[in-house]
This record gives structure tokens, C-alpha cells and sequence, in this order.
């Protein structure tokens, strides 16, 4: 079969995605991008490639950028890594460790460098240089040196807290307990990778096979694995090696360049990569990604791309970081890896919010030294060969169980189908049929249509909600979880126990335990899978002619069960007082994440409060004609009112519609009417939609719900109304509210000076000395926060020449106004 060239990492978006499906498919992104996190950082067990994954996070960065208003509302839009196993003591990062945005082509990362000039407002012609270096692809390590001395060693974990393992580092020979040399900083954490060469990874494997063991998947799943054995003396026999690239916090702080502070490590004693490079410009950093690439098979260990950064480390600075990754770098990802193999069958599993999940069963296929069997087909619409999320195969090429399919893996576990052999297809192959019954509970499975496109959501979902124990259980797994409730020991198998024995069906639930019912029903639980176990061993001894040996008394005492049963009692017990951004995640209102719940608690002092505002902007939403219009391109928001006060006017005054002649409304010009004919008619008809846009209009309680809380927008501010709309779900959380109490608010903590934390500032005009970007990272980087619009609410406007309607309402509200090189100086002082 001929070579295929390897497909787009991620397709453009569809140019007809609607709020509603790129609502769906946002929320199914976060759910499979946290999942795959948990798996690949905690577990050390992933079940998706690298090209997967990156595939989905472009995915959900794509959509973010075309409906600002997700961008936040999941977990997965900012997340790193996944929280620390509960194995390890807990290490937070003093300066975080964040993840890094990738590209995989050349015009992306010249678009990069674009961006960072833009961004600083770097001139064309003056050089910019970079460093680039191979991207290990190993665990993440944080040591940090006091006085030279290592004192600890920490994994990534979430980016924000990792897990303690310093005892094991200390084994890792290339390791220093001590740093050497001049200029040993008298605090230094240091950054790199642990990995494991090709050559250590094979005799591994083989003593792992000598003994009867489980053999590893890749090196990166062994290294993670060694590093994190609670018995150090494990990591100890196996030759792990490191290699620094970056650094946390240090005092007093690096001065200089990337590549100079790379030089010092290697001075310093620490081991680093000898392929790191300066780059004088775009041109030689393509050059040695190349370079690289040639000599990846032969380096001896795993490298999936280059890793670019600014190599000053002020402009490092001035650049910031956004979301998850920094500003000043990126990772320039190898291609993927392909193979065929054989659908065999395609199973459906049912997520936290209903959706129905497909997954692929693989006939067993080795890609790249590694055997897979599994893989994620993402939604209905990808199986049918439609679209939907991920990178979809082409257009009509269905996935069918006996279908030869080409997969795709990088580095990882489980591929990616990427498209269907349609000359390999058996004749008597038939359309894989999604069900339409949900296969936890029966009720009906949908696929939502948008009414003015009448096209489906790529994704069907179960329609039963509270009902179906799939999302019910998954919904209670993620309220006792770390971010949310964070009951210490309320782990899955108690969730799922308790709630086939009906002793837990809804949040409040847990607050209202019986210890003795609790009891007795973890003890039937224990007692059927031990009647379970022995009726398969007598089978299987029977079928062998063998005498079943008496089986050994459990070592485990009633005591220590009984003591679990305390303990969990004690940490439910200690979440009776929860902060109210906790309680509001933990619900699992879809686009609701973390941070769009901590956003919500600034403007709201309680549930209370938030509900009543929810149900002012429901009573207000806006209907379906209002969103048509909306919908309608080249029409702002300005020329968009105007245009509906003109149609109401008119029809206040008892007037017939005009058929919006030319001039009619101030600011529609030529190629905005054209639009609205097109999407409405003329004369009569256009006459009618627009006057049911006027009575469809929203009202200032929708629009401006939750002002002042970024990332809020109609979305969420949907998603919440649909929530509250449903009478269980106001009655589960009012039975939630009457179990616990919500824990006074505490006063943000600032990250600059006094004068500006906590503060609302809004930018207007042209601003001449750094760019707008800049400008508000800098503002937010100094604890206030910046708004896009003036209202009362507001505590500062900075004015460049230019500016216009927003000074108006600066002076209206009395919010003071100052100009570009007063802010300079303002934050200069902070």
C-alpha cells in the first residue's frame, strides 16, 4: 500500500459551527482532555497518543478563539498535568509549572515569532533571538537547592502542587545532592526531565519478562513509574537519567540570557542536553528542528519535537504567560507515526454530562516497538464520518466494525484512527448503528439539531439526566473530587456501592450518611465479590480436575475497616463549610469549570444571590429571532441596536414596517443590509424578523448579568439558566444548602502593589509605548483586573489618543481617567 503523508494535526473549524454545538463540543473536550490528563500524569498509564491529545487541545483552543465567551468555563482550558497521587506527601510549586502550546508546521511557528513582535512591538528588522532544544519527552522534575544543597524534589502534578519525591531523586545518578562552581544562587529550583535511554528501557522489559512481570508500554510510562515507587530502593535499580532545562524560583533572580543560564547548570554540575542551541533567527531555528529530526532515531532516547523560547530572559518577562503556557515558548512537534490494523468491535461508554462515547476495539497492532488496542473515536459524528471533534477522517468514510483502518501514534499508547481502507472493506460490512437508548438507563439517546442551520450536534446525549446512574454516578465522583468537595477517601468504589444501594442519589445525600447502613452495605459489597471470587476459582479448579485449596484468611482486620468507615465520616464531617466557587463547581453545571466558578463568586456573595440573578436573565432571555439577528455577520452590536430601536419606534408609533431602505438606520451600511436580506428576505419578510427580533430582545437583567466577572459569558450565562430551569436540580441544591455552610469569602490576594490589586481597569485608544496585550498582562499580572467596558463599577481608565465613546461613560460614572504615561508610571512604582 502506498505511503500516505500524514494528515493536518487539526482541521479548520467548520464554517457553520453554532454557539450551541461549539457549547457541546467544548464540554466533551475538557471532559476527555482532564481524563486523559488524570491517565497520563497520575496513572502513568495513557490511553490516548500525544497526536491525540494535542489534536483535541488544539480542538478546544480553536473553538475558544472563535467564541471568546468558553474560553475558562472548563477545567481543561487552563489545566496542567493532573492532581498528585494520594501515594506521595504534597510539594507546592512555589513559581507554577506550566505546560507549553505546540506547533506542528513551519507557518505556526513563524506565526509565534510574529506574535512575540507584535506582542512587544518589536521592529521587523531587529533581531530577535531564540534558543531551541529537544523536547525529552520524560517526567517533569523540580529540584530545588538551598545553598547548593538539594533539599527537594517534587514531580508537576497539577502544575501548581506536585508530589514529593526527593528520596527517590537522591538515587538518580545524574542528580547532583550538591551544585558546584560560581554563582550558586542561594535558592535555585531547577527544572528538567527524568527519561530513561532505548538501551536501559530493553533490559528493564527483559527482567520485567524473567520474572513473570508486566512488561512496560514506552520509556516514558518506565521512567515515570521507577520515579514514582513509594520504595526508593526500586528507582535505585533502575538507571534513570535527567536532564535540566529550566528553573523556578530563584534568588535573587537570573539576569541575562536562556542560554547563558543553561551554560551556568552545566557549570553548576547539572546535566544538559548538548543539542540546546541559540538561534539567531527563524530561518536556523527550522534549520536545527530539522537537524534534530534527522538524528532522532539514533539519539538513544525519546524526543517528540523541538522546544522553542526567547532566548532574553526581560523579554521572557515583559511576555507573560497565558492560560496554561508561557508566552515566550513553544513546542514544535514531530510527525506522528502510522500503522493498519482492524476495527473489531466499538463499544459505547456514557460520560459525567450524558454524552455517549464511542471507542474503538482494535485488533492488536505493534506501531513504533508499541502494541495498542484501543482507541477513542470521539462522537457519533466521527464515527459517521461527518466531522465532529478531533481531526476527522474524510468526509463519508464511516468507521465500521471489520473496517482496515489507518492509525496514527506519537510517543504513546493507544492511536488515533485516521482514516478507513475502503478496498479492504468486507462486502457484507453494514453502517455502524449509534444507539438511540442510552445503554446506562434506557432512556432516549438525542442528537440536539440547531434550528436555523437543522444540522445535528456531533455529539448524542442521554436525555435522563439526575435519572441515569451513568451521568448520576460520574456527577457524584465529581463533587466528592480534589477541586470540588474534596472528601479525603470517598474514592470511586464507595461512590458506586452506596449508590446501588440507594443510600446516596443526590449531594445532600452524603451530609445525611448512617454510619451502621454505611457499614453493612460496604460489608455486603465485600461479601458478594469474595462469593464472586471463590465461585470462579471452584470453576476453574473443577474444569482443571484440580482440589480447590482452602482459601486463606483476609489479612485485612474489621478493625481497619472500620476505621476507614471513621475517617471518611471525619472528612465529610469537615466539608460541612465549603467555599461557594467549591460548591458551585462541584454541582457540574456544563461550562461551569473552576475558573469560571471562582468568577461567579467574585460578583456573587452566595448561592442565593446567584440564583435570584439567573432567574432575572431568564426571564429575559433572548429568543430565537434576537439570536438570528445576531447571528447575521457584518452587524455589530452598536448597529445591531440601533437597528432594533428603529424597528421598535416604529412599531410603538403604530407605523408599517419600511423594508429598512438605505440610510434608514445610522451605521448599517450597504453590505450589513445585503446580509440581512439574505438571511431574511425583503420587503415583508425582512419587515417580520426584525421586528421579532425587537420583541425578542434581551433585557439589561441578561445582558448584564455577572458584570465584572471575566470569562462569564452567554454560554455560561445559558448554561446556568438551563440548570436552574430543571425543578430537581433547584431542589437538590437546596437540600445541599440545608447540609452545609458556606464559608466567608476571603479577601483576594494581590500580586503587585496595593494601589492596583483588587482594582477594575479599563484601556482605551491607541496606546503608544507597549502594546494593548501587554499592557493588560501587566495589569493583571499586578493583581487588578481589566475590563473591556466603563461602568460603575470601574476604578481607572486609561485613555491613548483615539479614544472615544468610553471617556463619555468614564465622566458619566465619575471614574478617573488617566493617560498612557501615568499608568507607566504607575506601574513602574509597583
Amino acid at each position: 500500500m502506498p505511503a500516505r503523508k500524514p494528515a493536518p494535526p487539526i482541521p479548520d473549524l467548520e464554517p457553520d459551527l453554532t454557539p450551541e454545538a461549539a457549547r457541546a463540543a467544548h464540554a466533551a473536550l475538557s471532559e476527555q482532555i482532564a481524563e486523559a490528563d488524570r491517565l497520563y500524569h497520575q496513572e502513568d498509564a495513557p490511553e490516548i497518543t500525544d497526536a491525540e491529545y494535542d489534536a483535541l487541545r488544539r480542538r478546544l483552543e480553536a473553538i475558544e478563539a472563535r467564541f471568546p465567551d468558553l474560553a475558562g468555563t472548563g477545567a481543561a482550558s487552563a489545566s496542567v498535568g493532573a492532581k498528585p497521587s494520594e501515594k506521595f506527601a504534597k510539594v507546592r510549586h512555589a513559581v507554577p509549572m506550566l505546560s507549553l502550546g505546540n506547533a506542528f508546521a513551519d507557518a505556526e511557528v513563524e506565526e509565534f515569532a510574529a506574535r512575540v513582535r507584535r506582542f512587544l512591538n518589536w521592529p521587523e528588522g531587529e533581531p530577535l533571538a531564540f534558543t531551541a532544544e529537544p523536547k525529552i519527552d520524560g517526567l517533569s522534575l523540580s529540584l530545588r537547592y538551598e545553598d547548593g544543597i538539594l533539599v527537594t524534589a517534587a514531580t508537576r502534578g497539577d502544575g501548581e502542587v506536585g508530589e514529593n519525591v526527593t528520596a527517590n531523586a537522591r538515587t538518580v545518578r545524574d542528580i547532583p545532592e550538591r551544585l558546584v562552581g560560581e554563582g550558586v544562587p542561594p535558592l535555585c529550583e531547577v527544572r528538567g526531565e527524568i527519561y530513561l535511554s532505548h538501551a536501559d528501557f530493553a533490559a528493564i522489559n527483559a527482567r520485567q519478562e524473567a520474572q513473570g512481570k508486566p512488561l512496560f508500554a514506552n520509556p516514558r510510562n518506565a521512567a515515570a513509574g521507577s520515579l514514582r515507587q513509594l520504595d526508593p530502593a526500586i528507582t535505585a535499580a533502575r538507571p534513570l537519567r535527567f536532564f535540566a532545562y529550566a528553573w523556578g524560583a530563584v534568588e535573587p533572580a537570573f539576569e541575562g540570557t536562556q542560554s547563558g543560564v543553561i551554560a551556568r547548570f552545566r557549570e553548576w554540575g547539572l546535566p544538559v542536553n548538548p543539542l540546546s542551541v541559540r538561534c539567531a533567527d527563524i530561518a536556523a531555528m527550522l534549520a536545527h528542528y530539522r537537524s534534530i529530526e534527522r538524528q532522532r532515531a539514533d539519539l538513544g532516547y525519546d524526543i517528540d519535537g523541538v522546544v522553542y523560547k526567547v532566548d532574553d530572559l526581560a523579554l521572557q518577562r515583559r511576555l507573560g504567560f497565558v492560560s496554561r503556557s508561557p508566552r515566550w515558548a513553544l513546542a514544535h512537534k514531530f510527525a506522528a507515526q502510522e500503522a493498519f490494523t482492524v476495527v473489531e468491535g466499538i463499544d459505547i461508554n456514557v460520560g459525567r454530562t450524558g454524552s455517549l462515547n464511542p471507542l474503538a476495539k482494535l485488533r492488536p497492532v505493534t506501531v513504533g516497538g508499541v502494541v495498542v488496542s484501543n482507541a477513542t473515536l470521539h462522537n457519533e459524528g466521527y464515527v459517521k464520518g461527518v466531522g465532529g471533534d478531533g481531526e476527522p477522517i474524510r468526509e463519508g468514510r464511516d468507521i465500521r466494525v471489520g473496517d482496515t483502518v489507518i492509525v496514527l501514534r506519537a510517543g504513546d499508547v493507544i492511536p488515533k484512527v485516521m482514516d478507513v481502507v475502503l478496498d479492504k472493506r468486507p462486502a457484507d460490512s453494514q453502517a455502524y448503528a449509534f444507539p438511540e437508548a442510552c445503554p446506562a438507563c434506557g432512556s432516549k439517546a438525542v442528537r440536539a439539531f440547531n434550528p436555523r442551520t437543522k444540522k445535528p450536534d456531533s455529539v448524542r446525549r442521554c436525555t435522563g439526566g439526575l435519572i441515569c446512574p451513568a451521568q448520576a454516578v460520574e456527577r457524584l465522583k465529581h463533587f466528592v473530587s480534589r477541586n470540588a468537595f474534596d472528601i479525603e477517601g470517598f474514592g470511586e468504589t464507595y461512590i458506586e456501592t452506596l449508590f446501588e444501594d440507594g443510600l446516596v442519589r443526590q449531594p445532600a445525600d452524603i451530609f445525611r450518611l448512617d454510619f451502621e447502613k454505611v457499614a453493612a452495605s460496604l460489608a455486603a459489597r465485600r461479601r458478594a465479590l469474595a462469593e464472586a471470587r471463590a465461585r470462579q476459582k471452584e470453576e476453574a479448579a473443577r474444569a482443571a480436575g484440580e482440589t480447590l485449596k482452602p482459601v486463606k484468611a483476609a489479612k485485612k482486620k474489621e478493625g481497619e475497616r472500620q476505621l476507614a468507615i471513621e475517617n471518611l465520616f471525619a472528612a465529610i464531617a469537615a466539608r460541612r463549610t465549603v467555599a461557594f466557587p467549591r460548591l458551585l463547581f462541584a454541582l457540574g453545571i456544563p461550562n461551569v469549570g473552576e475558573v469560571t466558578a471562582k468568577e461567579l463568586a467574585k460578583v456573587f456573595p452566595d448561592m442565593r444571590a446567584l440564583i435570584a440573578s439567573v432567574d432575572a436573565a431568564a426571564a429575559c432571555r433572548p429568543g430565537e429571532g434576537w439570536l438570528a439577528l445576531d447571528a447575521v455577520d457584518r452587524i455589530g452590536s452598536v448597529a445591531r441596536d440601533a437597528l432594533l430601536d428603529h424597528v421598535a419606534a416604529r412599531a410603538e408609533a403604530g407605523e408599517p414596517g419600511d423594508g429598512l431602505p438605505p440610510g434608514a438606520v445610522k451605521g448599517l451600511g450597504p453590505a450589513a443590509r445585503e446580509n440581512l436580506v439574505a438571511a431574511f428576505g425583503e420587503g415583508e419578510a425582512l419587515d417580520a424578523a426584525l421586528l421579532r427580533a425587537a420583541r425578542e430582545r434581551p433585557c439589561a437583567a441578561y445582558l448584564g448579568f455577572a458584570e465584572g466577572a471575566s470569562d462569564v459569558g452567554d454560554v455560561v450565562k445559558d448554561a446556568l439558566i438551563d440548570f436552574f430551569a430543571e425543578a430537581h436540580n433547584r431542589d437538590a441544591v437546596e437540600a445541599l444548602l440545608a447540609e452545609v455552610t458556606l464559608a466567608q469569602a476571603e479577601a483576594p490576594v494581590a500580586s503587585g502593589n496595593s494601589e492596583l490589586a483588587g482594582k477594575i481597569v479599563v484601556f482605551t485608544g491607541s496606546l503608544e509605548r507597549m502594546t494593548r496585550n501587554e499592557a493588560k498582562a501587566t495589569a493583571e499580572r499586578l493583581g487588578a483586573k481589566v475590563a473591556s467596558s466603563v461602568s460603575g463599577n470601574t476604578d481607572l481608565v486609561v485613555a491613548g489618543p483615539g479614544a472615544g465613546s468610553k471617556l463619555k461613560e468614564a465622566e458619566k460614572h465619575g471614574v478617573a481617567v488617566i493617560s498612557e504615561a501615568e499608568w507607566l508610571e504607575r506601574i513602574g512604582a509597583a
